[in-house]
């Protein structure tokens, strides 16, 4: 569950008179996801997303986050920006807690997408790597390499406890994956999260790019690497969909274009974004309380994807 902050009716209807957005007509908190509190409204003009961000979601960053959104927004690309209130404000406060009220798109999210989906969704993302181009903001990744070795030190043996012998097995992973990182590649803004739930889909058409609140400047490639990973295995991470990590590429490939150095890196990025999945979801996993009412995702099932990139990721891109 992901309603974290419970908003009444009064609050809502009062907070809305601040845009010209219609009364309210309903409000059903959203499940998905585990960052922010969401919730559907209806009013009587339109649909939008209300997102009360929490504490995993630094007030301090909103602005990066919004700002990007416009950009994208303005270049025609299909993303929810916040609305402005009549007075321009996009970032408002309610029940104690950052929030906005987004735009609306329809679609849906896919399960176990097709390659044809994986390809459209690839191509989104050249897309929006061709719009930012001209993006100015940057953001530190927070969760890049600088910090692997620090949070795999801040897990330490309590790793063992997820498998026997993992400590020592994560800890030869981080020093091969940032002794081999590449340097030079080139930086943009990123998406730095592009599983399948954050994209919303009609058929083989993407309609939506959605939850942007782990964008950050970061090697370009890396946001491709992530999606490879995120698209093209299973939950588990036990299943490898060869036809899908092409479509992956071939659809970005397409869309922005991928340089021979890029696609050289692409082994060790992929091990990196796998690393940094494993490495958040097991500290998650072995400090979330097991009553806590967010659930726990499995950190093996990026391990696993770690020793396939590892053993085979040099053919799968080449």
């Amino acid at each position: 569950m992901a309603v974290y902050t419970q908003v009444s009716a009064e609050a809502l209807s009062r907070f809305l008179t601040r845009f010209d957005a219609g009364e309210l007509v309903s409000a059903k908190g959203i499940a998905e996801g585990v960052e922010n509190s969401n919730y559907l409204v209806e009013t009587t003009r339109d649909r939008f997303i209300l997102t009360l961000y929490e504490k995993r979601v630094a007030a301090a960053d909103l602005p990066f986050f919004m700002a990007l959104l416009d950009h994208l927004a303005d270049k025609g690309l299909p993303v929810p920006p916040a609305i402005k209130d009549r007075q321009g404000v996009e970032i408002h406060e309610l029940e104690g807690r950052p929030a906005c009220l987004i735009r609306f798109l329809p679609g849906v999210s896919v399960s176990h997408p097709t390659p044809a989906q994986a390809q459209a969704a690839a191509q989104a993302m050249g897309q929006m790597h061709a719009a930012l181009a001209d993006f100015t903001l940057e953001r530190p990744n927070a969760l890049g390499p600088e910090g692997w070795a620090p949070l795999a030190e801040r897990c330490g043996k309590d790793l063992d406890a997820i498998a026997p012998g993992l400590r020592g097995d994560v800890q030869k992973a981080v020093d091969r994956v940032l002794t081999a990182w590449p340097a030079g590649l080139p930086r943009s803004a990123i998406h730095a999260d592009l599983f399948p739930d954050n994209v919303l889909m009609l058929g083989d058409r993407v309609t939506g790019v959605i939850d942007f609140y782990f964008a950050c400047t970061e090697v370009r490639a890396y946001d491709l690497a992530v999606m490879h990973g995120a698209w093209a295995f299973d939950g588990a991470g036990k299943r490898f969909d060869a036809e899908i990590g092409t479509a992956v590429i071939n659809g970005y490939a397409g869309a922005f274009g991928l340089s021979d150095a890029e696609r050289a890196a692409l082994p060790v990025l992929a091990e990196g974004a796998a690393l940094r999945f494993f490495l958040t979801r097991a500290w998650d996993w072995l400090n979330t309380p097991a009553d806590a009412m967010v659930t726990r995702k499995d950190p093996l099932a990026y391990w696993r994807r770690l020793e396939f990139y590892a053993a085979h990721g040099s053919a799968l891109f080449a």
